[in-house]
């Protein structure tokens, strides 16, 4: 199951840069990510430093 950012998320950037599977980006002024692209590591929940990045 991909994770998700919910509405917690500060725009910072930092789990863009640490996800491996480049499954993040920016969509209307908040970070998302890319279900068919997210590989389920968990990297950027460890990278956030809101909490905002949970299972979806």
């Amino acid at each position: 199951m991909a994770y998700k950012i919910t509405a917690e998320c500060v725009n910072c950037g930092a789990c863009e840069g640490d996800c491996p599977a480049e499954a993040i980006s920016e969509k209307d002024g908040a970070r998302f990510i890319d279900p068919a692209k997210c590989k389920d590591c968990g990297t950027c929940v460890d990278t956030c430093p809101s909490s905002a990045i949970v299972e979806g």
